[in-house]
Order: structure tokens, then sequence, then C-alpha cells
């Protein structure tokens, strides 16, 4: 089995994919402070959950955009199941070329998410990613990486607000049930919720005049289930995008 683990600023993304199949997958919290002792310890307890056992992992692909963390899981890989994690960058076969001025820029998680994108519906396509960040990617009809635009986070966004005033509180990111909240909670829930919608909404339109009208939609993320319903030119939530482009790319290095 392959193990798949996509390493974002907030959450860890796992799955275990058997032949094409992912068999199970969590999310785990993105500690900087944690050791590859107490990660090896939360993914053998996770394994041990499901049924899975160590020894069931024989190959193991990272992608991350937090440096600090991935020398901890490329030794978690050597040292829990014995095996040299493939890592998702430079020197990688990815069949995409990258038209981004520095390619070194974009994280890997755009990319991994690109290439899912792309292998699943065809370009051209956009991918909106609702992470800890929003990201945009635009990719050819060729299959080729554009490049694309970054928001802040929904999240972010919100805990921003109640960080920087007073008397408003930190809220749960939901959908309201009117434009117009009668308390606090619900008007910032309005105000962020519709006005995200809107930003969303605006970002796809600019980028599909430059990229191309019929370019496909594709969601992911965290916040994907909570936003796309939302936004009618979103046309596929796919919320293991990047574990499956993971999958992708693995199979993809095996054969190069």
């Amino acid at each position: 089995m392959l193990l798949a683990l996509d390493i974002g600023n907030t959450t860890v993304a796992i799955g275990v994919f058997k032949d094409k199949s992912v068999v199970k997958d969590w999310k785990i919290r993105s500690d900087r402070d944690k050791t590859s002792d107490e990660y090896s310890v939360i993914l053998f307890n996770l394994l041990g959950q499901a049924g899975l056992a160590v020894s069931d992992i024989k190959q193991v692909i990272i992608s991350s955009v937090v440096p600090p963390l991935t020398p901890i899981f490329q030794s978690l890989s050597q040292t829990l199941f014995g095996t040299k994690a493939v890592v998702v960058g430079p020197g990688l076969k990815t069949g995409m070329p990258i038209l981004y001025e520095n390619p070194l820029e974009v994280g890997a998680d755009r990319v991994v998410a690109a290439v899912a994108a792309v292998e699943k519906f065809g370009g051209p396509c956009i991918i909106v990613d609702f992470g800890t960040a929003t990201t945009f990617d635009a990719v050819s009809a060729k299959g080729e990486y554009l490049g694309g635009a970054i928001a802040p986070g929904i999240q972010i966004s919100a805990e921003a607000l109640a960080a920087r005033t007073a008397k408003l509180p930190r809220i749960e990111i939901a959908p309201p049930k009117k434009a117009i909240g009668r308390t606090t909670v619900t008007s910032m829930q309005s105000g962020i919720y519709y006005g995200y919608v809107g930003l969303v909404n605006n970002i796809i339109a600019e980028i599909k005049k430059e990229l191309s009208p019929e370019a496909k939609v594709v969601a992911t993320g965290g916040f994907a289930a909570e936003i796309a319903p939302a936004i009618p030119a979103i046309e596929h939530v796919e919320p293991q995008l990047v574990l499956q482009g993971l999958r992708i790319l693995f199979e993809r290095s095996q054969s190069s």
C-alpha cells in the first residue's frame, strides 16, 4: 500500500491507497514542534484503529508547504515504514510543464492538485483550494500550469476580524440563514460567507476571461463543502484531490 502525506500549514492530510483507491484517510494538526517519534506514534495508532499494520505500507509520498516538517516526515518514513519517501519537488516527474516565472515558488500542493484535476477532468481547468489560504490555479488546454491567485482563507479572514476588533467574537464558519443578520454572530456569518462567495465568484470569472470561458472549475480543501454550493461556477467538489494527485505523481515517479 501507498501512504500519501500532504503537509499543510494547518493540517496534514493522510491517505492510504490500495491500487488507485483510498482505503482510509485522516487529517491531523500540523505541529512544527512535534518530533518524528511523536508523529510516528500518531500514525501507528491511526493505522491500528483502521485495522492496518505498519508492514502494510510499502511506499510513501510527501508534499509539503511547511519546510521544517518535511525532514521530520522523511525520517518517519524511514524509521516506521523502512522506506525512503518520494518528496514532491524539483526533479520529480510531474508530466506538467510549470510556466510560473519561478517554478520553485509554486507550492507543492498546488501542483499536485492541478495534476489530479487534469488527469480526471482534462484542461483547461481552474482548481480552487479552500485551505488556510484559498488558492486558484489555472491549467491550460495543453495541461500546462499557468499560475493563479492566492487569497486569505475564510477562516483567516474570520479570525482577523475577531482579533482586530474589541467586541466581535470568533465565530463558526457556516452558511447563514439570511443575509440580514439579527445578531452580531449572524451578521458576521453573513458578511464573511457572502463576502467570500463574492470574492471566489469574481476571481473565477476574471481567470476565465484570460484562460477560457469553458474552463472546468474544481474545488477542494477543508471549506469546499460549505462554500461551493453557493458558487454555480464550481462544477466539481473533490475532497481528496491532492491525495489522488500524490498517488498519480508516485506512479509517474516509478515509471521514470
